[in-house]
């Protein structure tokens, strides 16, 4: 009798385990992104765009020498139709008490012809960035923060440094001490909900957890402009910021 007892408590065990098993194949895996998008829109430049005007890098003639006509400046970068590029768009309230562990990959910024790129970069807290030199000259990466840690180092040609911004802060300048026309900007957040526009000026926060939230764009010349926006389960919203010259 008592083996007879063993053996059904046993099938029950493995028939629950069978069951629950089958259950959550059902439902899928859990804390998987499925990709959809919550918020996604544009950034417009309203009205005649400024004309870029040339990089003078005559200062140091092995930056010069890597461009076969001028190097143009990159504050305001806007096509025919108005699509504005490096703009960060990205949730300032909205989410709670909510934390986020940061990303195990680096972001990375690049040295190359004397200029940054990308020209604006947006990294999470406490994720590590990556400043590469490309270049076959010395650059010094020196960025400064208003609310993180400032640092100043020297880079030969070839080599890269690593650090981290520990706080939020939108958006860090930095620039070159030995090429004073190299400026970038680093925008530093505490949660993934961010993105920095591309030469078609469009953007994508995706799933976003239902919510109320203040949407914010910021670029560097042109200002911070802000909306609201309320977000259901299963929803996604359209949003445009539009900018022009102050």
């Amino acid at each position: 009798m008592k083996i007879r007892n063993g053996l059904f408590l046993v099938a029950l065990v493995v028939t629950a385990l069978f069951l629950n098993q089958r259950a959550a194949n059902a439902a899928g895996p859990m804390n998987v992104s499925t990709g959809t998008i919550s918020l996604k829109g544009t950034v417009k430049f309203l009205g005649t765009v400024p004309a870029p005007k040339p990089i003078n890098m005559s200062a140091d003639p092995s930056c010069a020498k890597q461009h076969s006509s001028p190097a143009m400046s990159q504050d305001v970068m806007a096509d025919a139709k108005g699509d504005l590029q490096n703009v960060v768009v990205f949730v300032s309230e909205g989410l709670g008490d909510r934390t986020f562990d940061p990303p195990s990959q680096p972001a990375v910024i690049e040295q190359k012809g004397c200029l940054y790129a990308p020209h604006v970069l947006a990294v999470r807290a406490s994720q590590q960035l990556e400043v590469v030199n490309s270049d076959p000259t010395l650059h010094n990466i020196h960025p400064l923060p208003a609310n993180n840690r400032e640092w100043n180092k020297a880079e030969a040609p070839g080599t890269t440094t690593q650090e981290t911004f520990a706080r939020e802060e939108i958006a860090i300048p930095i620039k070159c001490n030995v090429h004073p026309w190299m400026r970038s900007y680093v925008a530093v957040f505490n949660h993934p909900y961010f993105a920095v526009t591309g030469k078609d000026g469009s953007f994508e926060l995706p799933n976003l957890p239902p919510g109320t939230y203040t949407i914010k764009a910021w670029h560097e010349k042109l200002g911070t402009a802000t909306q609201q926006i309320t977000i259901g389960a299963n929803e996604t919203k359209h949003v445009d910021f539009v900018f022009k010259s102050m």
